[in-house]
């Protein structure tokens, strides 16, 4: 047997081979005139915007608030904890401005609005109060909720009418800072959209569930003829990660399916979507970014400071920002 080693299996790849580029002629996706600039404490909020660096989540906070800017209506569809986080008043501010011709609420949503109106404070201690006993039993609560689904049924209006209705016929102390109260009384469209038995108030012996029902099926009809007038427009989807997004593909659908079967076969709604929340889920990256979006923005981050910065963004595309 021969002591010499056997060769390698495999040798190495010749360096040699490989031939190295001047680093000016190179394509580059980053360079300096996109970087962040320091600002001042005393210097304005246009400064601020500007000085962010030009990249990933910025751009598309930008390039979301640039199309909200110019588009002719934008939906905004809203999660429970966006309310929970006081972020309601700018939503009543953007609407005042122009930049909200409606809103798409979940029950969650549509509850913390409400208490907000009514009493200032909301959310509870789920974990304290659930072996207790006391976890879900507001009374005012229950009994708006059942009050506004039974006048959405006599009435034959939507679950968010009816809810903005009874809201303002109570006078609550903290109307100006209620979404459903604003928006009913400067009259634009609220739908309010609830899976029965996920919300505390469908707990209350006041709400009934076949006017429950009723209310917010009327409501998802509501929103397909908001999603059909929407061509062109804008829709973001804050905070809500299955029931908002399920709702607004099926009215996706619904809409299609009628221009099918109406000789406009082939004609596809341009919408632009936006999704925002703290995770990214499945059902706000397909059923609103993806499937039926000509354009969508993702942008990840805590609402309460995203939403503050995207609106900034927003009044700074549309030449409102303010020193």
């Amino acid at each position: 047997m021969s002591d010499a080693p056997s060769p390698d299996p495999q040798p190495p790849f010749d360096p040699a081979r490989f031939i190295p580029a001047p680093l000016e002629g190179r394509g580059h996706l980053v360079e300096t005139g996109r970087f962040a600039a320091p600002v001042e404490p005393a210097d304005s909020l246009a400064a601020f915007l500007d000085g962010l660096p030009d990249f990933l989540g910025v751009r598309n906070l930008r390039a979301l608030a640039g199309a909200i800017a110019g588009a002719p209506k934008t939906l905004w569809g809203m999660g429970g904890h966006v309310v929970k986080v006081g972020l309601g008043p700018l939503f009543v501010d953007l609407a005042e401005r122009g930049f909200a011709h409606g809103f798409v609420l979940n029950g969650a949503a549509a509850i913390h609005d409400s208490e907000v109106a009514l009493q200032g404070s909301t959310s509870e201690d789920v974990g304290g109060g659930l072996f207790e006993g006391t976890y879900g039993t507001a009374d005012e609560t229950g009994r708006l909720f059942g009050a506004a689904s039974a006048r959405a049924v006599a009435e034959d209006v939507g679950f968010g009418t009816a809810l903005g209705r009874e809201l303002l016929d109570r006078d609550p102390p903290n109307a100006h800072l209620s979404v459903l109260c604003q928006a009913a009384r400067a009259g634009l469209p609220v739908t309010v959209h609830v899976a029965v038995g996920t919300d505390t108030v469908h707990m209350h012996p006041a709400c009934q569930g076949a006017d429950v029902g009723t209310a917010t099926h009327r409501d998802f009809l509501r929103l397909a003829g908001l999603v059909e007038d929407l061509d062109g427009g804008v829709y973001v989807n804050v905070g809500s990660a299955v029931i908002l997004p399920e709702v607004f593909l099926k009215a996706v659908a619904m809409v299609h399916n009628a221009w099918a079967n109406e000789g406009r076969a082939g004609e596809k709604l341009a919408i632009t979507t936006g999704n925002l929340d703290m995770l990214r889920h499945y059902r706000p990256r397909v059923n609103v970014l993806e499937r039926p979006a000509a354009r969508g923005y993702d942008i990840a981050g805590q609402h309460e400071y995203v939403v503050p910065l995207l609106r900034a963004c927003i009044l700074h595309a549309a030449g409102e920002a303010r020193a």
